[in-house]
């Protein structure tokens, strides 16, 4: 596994200390500079290893969503429509992965299936940023605690992956 994966296994009790909208986007960063530095690699093995790299964040971070984090805002915010969309871009995003997954990395579609992913990323997180971060701010919800429960299960998950 990357290094920059093995980092966020050590996490320390301060680093949960975090907001669950901060460490969100601490993670769609992350996920964004690694599509980018795709996007400049040319060696296949060096791709394929970003690859399982990312694949491997937006699967956590889907999880712990999906798991922890919607469900919480969905009842705070009593939401009808932003969380429901948001579980079926995540299906989609498993899918793309799954894809991604079954292609040979020196096929061209492997390349073409990447971009669309990150594309595809890049909606559903201006999305979430946009539209439901903000809702969560707003509500009365502890993000600490939330962000606390997000940090201790993602660092479960990663070190599942080890």
């Amino acid at each position: 596994m990357p290094n920059s994966a093995k980092k966020v296994v050590s996490l320390n009790p301060q680093a949960r200390a975090i907001e669950a909208t901060r460490l969100l986007r601490t993670d769609h960063k992350h996920v964004s500079e690694l599509f980018e530095q795709f996007e400049s690699v040319r060696s296949t093995t060096k791709k394929q290893a970003l690859v399982l790299e990312i694949c491997q964040e937006l699967t956590v971070h889907a999880q712990i969503e999906e798991e922890i984090f919607y469900p919480a805002i969905q009842k705070v915010l009593k939401d009808k429509t932003l969380v429901p969309e948001a579980r079926v871009e995540h299906e989609t995003l498993k899918y793309l992965i799954a894809q991604i997954s079954a292609r040979e990395p020196e096929s061209e579609e492997y390349d073409a299936s990447v971009t669309v992913l990150s594309e595809y990323v890049k909606h559903h997180v201006k999305e979430e940023q946009n539209e439901i971060f903000p809702k969560v701010k707003e509500s009365k919800l502890d993000l600490v605690e939330l962000g606390a429960r997000l940090a201790a299960r993602k660092e479960e998950l990663l070190a599942e992956l080890m």
